[in-house]
Parts: C-alpha cells; sequence; structure tokens
C-alpha cells in the first residue's frame, strides 16, 4: 500500500510515525508555540499524538500529517484533517501547528490550502473547519488564506471565546484553491 504525500511549492504532506518524535516534540513541547493549546505536550502526549494519528489514517484514511521541507525532508509541523467536537457538534477540522522558527514563512498557508484540497477532493465532506482560541490571531489569519470565514463564536468550558472558521466546497470550487 502506498503511503499519502501531498505536496506544494516548497512543503510536503506526509503519515507521520514513531521516527518523528524528536521533530514533532520540537513543536508541541514548545510552551511559547502552543500558547493557545488547552495544555501542554510532554514526551508521553506527544507519543499519544503520534499514535493517535497513525491510528486515524487506518480508521479514517486522513488525520494530521507530517509537514516537511522539501528542500532537505525536515518535518517542522504537522497539518491535516480531524474529526473535533465544535460547539457540540463532530465536524470535519483542519488543523496546523509549525515549528516557532518557522512562522512567517507562509508554511501554515500553503499546508493547510493544500490540506483543503485534498479534503474536499478525497472525502465527502461538504464543508471544512478551523476553530482556536479567540486570542489565537495567527491561527485565525491561517484560516482565513486558505479560504475559510468566520462564522461562530461561542464560550468554552474555561470561559475562552472560541472563534470558528468554515469554507463550504461550494466557496472552495469558487474561489478555485487547487495549488
Amino acid at each position: 500500500m502506498e503511503l499519502m504525500k501531498i505536496e506544494t511549492e516548497r512543503l510536503f504532506l506526509r503519515e507521520m510515525n514513531e521516527d518523528d518524535y524528536d521533530a514533532l516534540y520540537s513543536v508541541l513541547g514548545d510552551p511559547e508555540n502552543m500558547q493557545h493549546y488547552s495544555y501542554s505536550f510532554d514526551e508521553k502526549r506527544v507519543r499519544a499524538w503520534i499514535e493517535r494519528n497513525i491510528k486515524r489514517y487506518r480508521v479514517f484514511g486522513f488525520g494530521l500529517w507530517a509537514v516537511c521541507l522539501k528542500e532537505t525532508g525536515e518535518m517542522i509541523g504537522d497539518c491535516g484533517l480531524t474529526m473535533q467536537n465544535i460547539n457540540g457538534t463532530i465536524c470535519p477540522e483542519l488543523g496546523y501547528h509549525i515549528r516557532r522558527d518557522c512562522h512567517r514563512k507562509g508554511y501554515a498557508a500553503e499546508v493547510a490550502a493544500a490540506a483543503c484540497d485534498w479534503a474536499f477532493e478525497n472525502t465527502p465532506f461538504g464543508e471544512i473547519y478551523s476553530y482556536m482560541k479567540g486570542t489565537n490571531e495567527a491561527s485565525a489569519k491561517t484560516a482565513m488564506a486558505y479560504g475559510c470565514r468566520l462564522t461562530d463564536e461561542y464560550e468554552n468550558e474555561d470561559n475562552e471565546t472560541i472563534k470558528v472558521f468554515r469554507i463550504t466546497k461550494e466557496e472552495w470550487k469558487k474561489k478555485g484553491t487547487k495549488q
């Protein structure tokens, strides 16, 4: 069976594996990088993250994939599709985490657009969501860059504002987001 691989101009997405632990820990284990996440990541949580995504590939055919630089093959983050509870409804959500020293280079927007294209071309979903804490402006900008618009805000159980962005398949077709 051939493993999934999505390519963009500067990056590629591939299924992550246990050998990605160190690279992924440098993303998820960085408290500043993950300041908008609801908890911090230690070794156990990063290993569980990898295992959960490997299981998602088998069950759903998608998950969060390793984001790698084309030039070197180095993993600099993750991006992909997961099923998430967004304000009480299970929705296909496109998420992304990029290593802090690789921020402000357009990598998140580049791979999010490619993952969105893949999702609409390879799944039956009629809409894709991205959600984040209201304070996470960088993530909101990435969602808008791949074509989403703000569609909802709500308070979570910790009384934090959560912003919900969405793009429909029809909006995606009109936008012509193909890379």
